[in-house]
């Protein structure tokens, strides 16, 4: 550990070649010098970053943080506040307002009892893929769909309309799209929501937004929520799935015992979400000055959270970059924590722990169709870390 206060001038946009699933070296390197750094924002805000466990876990549990997006204090420019029903980027009361007539239909019973619906699209999947094989882009054919079906049927989207929410979902949380792409992209989603809450209202089905329709939300706060709802259940998840499969292909002994034992199941769930933290990080604001780590957070200033970083911190995991599927887990930051502990963490779990083994199981010679190297990663840039594609292949009875 230095003595000397570390000094991080811009985020990496890269990770090292041949380690996909680490943190980028530079953050590493900051951690090792303590868990905050003195940081520039990109436009040029004094700002901190914090990749120690405790720290990060501290300053999402403190209300004299915000998560407000008109304070966010990194641009010379104002930030316009979020809109109605996006809560991810409010404080009290109004995330409350928002969040508590989601929490019931989100809980570990009710998420639970989707279990054998995820069976059943998973097998389906699977059962393409296998006629269609022996080779697939794991990306296209697996973990996107099972993600996007489950979050599209709790929110009662149309099947037809299932493959171009996914593309508008993937234009503006990919990393990569111009802003003129981003806006449209974004635009599109927004006003496709509207139209279906205004359906949702004439004529409710068994779904979620059709039971918010009977609360005293808004038809601009539902499409709000509805945003928020279908963005983090579609891209997180699949992200999961895909750079999951890879981590565990990249780790032969790990997939054995995953496949030898289902009831590792639920812990190689935990390990994986911990070593691969696909939600990188996240931005609060101090409303006063604090104490962080021995240093002043001035109020205004706004502070970068790295999460996968936190995660990969050797004071709270032993060992961290290595994925162990034994390990106890239990208290990562992969959903973060706090008030804005990510609401749909159950639903992602099951998904997770239906599809994973299913896959490996189904396919037991699956393995990467190009080098490691060359797998097609998402910038550092894109709000969740992933793979573009995975092609993989397989052996047939035949072959």
């Amino acid at each position: 550990m230095g003595d000397s206060l570390h000094t991080v001038t811009t985020l990496p946009t890269t990770r090292q070649p041949g380690c996909p699933f680490d943190p980028p070296a530079e953050l590493i390197d900051a951690r090792r010098h303590g868990p905050i750094s003195r940081y520039t924002h990109p436009g040029g805000k004094p700002g901190w970053l914090v990749t120690g466990y405790d720290l990060v876990r501290s300053v999402l549990a403190d209300p004299r943080f915000s998560s407000r997006k008109e304070l966010l204090n990194v641009v010379d420019f104002e930030i316009p506040p979020a809109p109605p029903g996006e809560f991810l980027l409010m404080d009290e009361p109004q995330h409350g307002r928002y969040r508590k007539p989601l929490v019931g239909k989100f809980t570990v019973r009710r998420m639970r009892l989707l279990t054998e619906r995820v069976e059943q699209i998973t097998a389906a999947c699977l059962d393409a893929m296998e006629k269609a094989g022996p080779s697939a882009d794991l990306v296209t054919s697996f973990a996107k769909p099972i993600p996007a079906i489950i979050i599209c049927e709790l929110l009662g989207v149309p099947y037809e309309d299932r493959g171009s929410f996914q593309e508008q979902i993937d234009s503006f949380m990919g990393g990569e799209t111009s802003d003129e792409e981003l806006v449209a992209a974004y635009t599109a989603t927004q006003d496709y929501l509207a139209k279906l809450v205004t359906a949702k209202r004439a004529n409710p089905t068994d779904d979620v937004l059709s039971e918010l329709t009977d609360s005293d939300l808004t038809d601009e706060e539902l499409k709000g929520i509805s945003l928020i709802l279908l963005a983090a259940g579609l891209d997180t998840t699949a992200n999961m799935l895909s750079l999951g499969t890879f981590a565990l292909l990249q780790n032969p002994a790990q997939l054995a015992a995953l496949r030898a034992d289902p009831a590792l199941a639920d812990r190689a769930v935990e390990e994986l979400l911990r070593y691969l933290s696909v939600a990188k990080s996240f931005m609060r604001t101090a409303l006063e000055d604090v104490e962080l780590g021995g240093q002043t957070i001035e109020a205004g200033t706004t502070v970068v959270l790295s999460y996968h970083t936190a995660n990969h911190d050797p004071e709270r995991f032993t060992d961290p970059h290595a994925l162990d599927i034994q390990r106890q887990s239990v208290g990562h930051l992969a959903f973060g924590h706090g008030i804005h502990q990510c609401l749909g963490q159950q639903l992602a779990r099951v998904e997770l722990r239906v599809a994973l083994p299913a896959l490996i199981n189904r396919f037991p010679t699956l393995r990467l169709a190009v080098p490691a190297e060359e797998v097609d990663l998402r910038p550092e840039t894109a709000d969740i870390y992933g793979v573009k594609s995975l092609p993989v292949t397989w052996d047939t009875e035949e072959s």
